[in-house]
């Protein structure tokens, strides 16, 4: 095993002979970090036979299966172009209620505002007087009386901050009052049944749809070329990807896809794949004893074929901070149809890399923005606010979870390699960029990707696949 802080002494050469898989793991802006390693790696012309991945690094993945990288790193890309620099937001209904409610706060406190006026025109006409000033002491003083007549007039404050009040509490409750009649829409008919109407009136903090609408835009700017083609349904789309990447296996830069997301209802990892003919009927068959295979291995090549676009927003998906995604699974499949809910499950790498393993990969290049342990001496100021607070908790477990996940899967593969920052500020949410106290300035996501495409070269490029004597296709971009 070699790690970004372990020598290379010992570990078997990497070889361009064996099948070769990427494991893209991290939640939010880890996405950006992946797409600068991708970056490294076109340009070195490394071969690689498998793309696997869980959260947000379904969406990296998925552009690397089919050539499509570049939509990743490039200036207008996804993470560089700044169009996902809002992604995960608060939901548009909570927005609109935290805004009415924020207005109802300010317009009770009007009182106190202008009892504050009243204390500093006191103030201030005591000081002219004690200056001998008293015309212009009385002004001040004869100036909010008559102030004061204004606005407590009957048909001023008394009456027009009550009903703004009132107008603001309707804005805040009809906008949640939306927000649980489309989920109740959205919802199947048990769901409606069974969850509380006080859950699905206030629902899930932030929203996932800005990164998925973004990234489906992006594969659909891909997949259709340069024909000038309005983005079809997800389904649909989803379909002409599979079919992309199914005509184009075995060409260069086309590569076996592998993702992985958890059923909350099934309460089991569901595994979407397309996979070459070699192993594709190994892959699905073993340990179909039981029938519980079929149910969590999913065919993107045969029954799941319209479901590539659901197994990415499904990812994209974080426990308890967003809605999980509804999928209707085939009538013809295991599930007969029924609509499950799923999302990511952050400790779900080591499942990742048993499924990359049972797929033949022989030598495994996992990805993560997680940087590695703190050493004394190294505790930071925690973060205040909600999302941050989230943030450290997912930044912090995914952490934990890649040490235990790569030191199981040894024995299992010949080589298993980790690329990840010695330092990384941001949080999985911080799209918008973070200041970093170590280096006294402000991160953005931006040179996240920058990090990752440095620390390829400088962790695993050079360092490994040059000292191996192994000859790879330069690539230039």
């Amino acid at each position: 095993m070699l790690t970004s802080d372990s020598p290379a002494d010992g570990v078997r050469p990497y070889s361009t002979r064996l099948r070769t898989a990427i494991v893209l793991t991290g939640t939010g802006t880890a996405g950006a970090y992946h797409a600068g390693v991708l970056r490294a790696f076109h340009e070195a012309g490394l071969r690689l036979d498998l793309v696997a991945a869980r959260g947000i690094g379904s969406v990296g993945a998925m552009f690397a299966a089919v050539d499509g990288g570049q939509r990743l790193w490039d200036r207008a890309g996804l993470w560089k172009g700044g169009s996902l620099a809002h992604a995960y937001r608060w939901r548009l209904p909570l927005r609109i209620a935290g805004w009415a409610m924020a207005v109802a706060a300010a317009l009770l406190a009007t009182p106190l505002v202008i009892f504050g006026l009243g204390v500093v025109a006191s103030l201030l006409a005591l000081l002219l007087k004690l200056l001998t000033f008293d015309g212009a002491s009385v002004a001040v003083t004869s100036g909010y009386s008559r102030m004061l007549d204004v606005l407590f007039a009957p048909a001023a404050l008394p009456t027009i901050v009550p009903g703004l009040i009132v107008a603001s509490l309707i804005v805040a409750v009809a906008a949640l009052g939306v927000s649980l009649a489309l989920s109740l829409w959205r919802a199947p008919i048990r769901r409606r049944l069974r969850e509380g109407a006080v859950w699905r009136l206030v629902g899930a903090p932030l929203s996932s749809a800005s990164v998925l609408e973004r990234a489906t835009i992006e594969l659909w700017n891909l997949i259709r070329g340069a024909a000038a083609v309005a983005p079809p349904p997800r389904a649909d789309l989803a379909k002409r990807y599979v079919e992309l990447l199914a005509e184009n296996l075995g060409q260069p830069g086309f590569r076996e896809l592998l993702l992985v997301t958890h059923d909350m209802d099934a309460r089991r990892d569901i595994v979407f794949a397309l996979l070459g003919e070699t192993q594709r009927n190994r892959f699905f068959s073993r340990g179909t004893g039981d029938g519980a295979r079929a149910a969590e291995a999913f065919d993107l090549a045969g029954v799941a074929r319209d479901q590539a676009i659901d197994a990415l927003a499904a990812s994209l998906a974080i426990p308890v901070a967003t809605d999980p995604h509804l999928l209707r699974f085939a009538a013809d499949g295991p599930w007969r149809g029924e609509t499950h809910r799923l999302c990511d499950r952050p400790a779900s790498l080591e499942r990742v890399l048993e499924e990359v393993a049972a797929a033949g990969a022989e030598q495994v290049i996992v990805l993560s923005a997680a940087p590695p342990p703190s050493r004394p001496h190294e505790l930071s100021a925690g973060r205040g606010d909600l999302r941050g607070r989230a943030a450290e908790q997912l930044a912090s477990f995914e952490a934990g979870d890649l040490r235990d996940a790569v030191m199981r899967i040894q024995g299992r593969v010949v080589s298993v390699y980790v690329i990840r920052p010695a330092h990384n500020p941001l949080g999985p949410l911080d799209f918008g960029g973070i200041y970093d106290e170590r280096s006294d300035r402000h991160y953005s996501v931006a040179e996240l990707v920058d990090r990752g495409y440095e620390d390829a070269y400088h962790q695993f490029i050079d360092p490994v696949v040059a000292a191996s004597g192994e000859r790879i296709e330069t690539v230039h971009s």
